[in-house]
């Protein structure tokens, strides 16, 4: 039987280390985007997905959350394939949700040019504490 605190030293020795990295390897390059022929009809467009994740980088444990962009498309519109491919480099990366939230708004933006866009990523609770983030571009 193991004891407190043989279990107390074994927790304190973990320092499992999973596949990690740091934000360079977020490749904005995977983006792709169609032509949009409606651009002043004002249509909002909203992606969600309940699958977002990154890595702490003080825990080094995952992060789980909900991440919703809704934008009005200027000219194009993002191709959503590509744009799980993108959000899917961010899964072993080392990140905060406060950055992951900003970095995502930063590179949809610059691919598609939107007239606005919002992201927000809604993580999941951990410690008892909730968290969601929220950025805007435009009006």
């Amino acid at each position: 039987m193991t004891s407190v605190k043989n279990l107390q030293e074994k927790y304190e020795n973990l320092d499992i280390r999973f596949r990690d990295s740091e934000e360079n390897v977020i490749n904005s390059n995977l983006i792709m985007c169609f032509d949009y022929e409606y651009n002043e009809s004002g249509a909002e467009v909203v992606i969600d997905t309940d699958e977002f994740t990154a890595v702490c980088p003080w825990t080094r444990l995952p992060d789980f959350g909900t991440l919703t962009i809704s934008y009005v498309p200027n000219r194009l519109c993002l191709e959503l394939k590509s744009l799980k491919y993108y959000l899917l480099s961010y899964s072993g990366v080392e990140i905060v949700q406060e950055h992951a939230a900003n970095k995502i708004l930063e590179d949809l933006a610059s691919a598609c040019n939107p007239f606005k866009m919002s992201v927000k990523l809604d993580y999941k609770i951990r410690g008892g504490l909730h968290t969601t983030v929220k950025v805007e571009l435009g009006d």
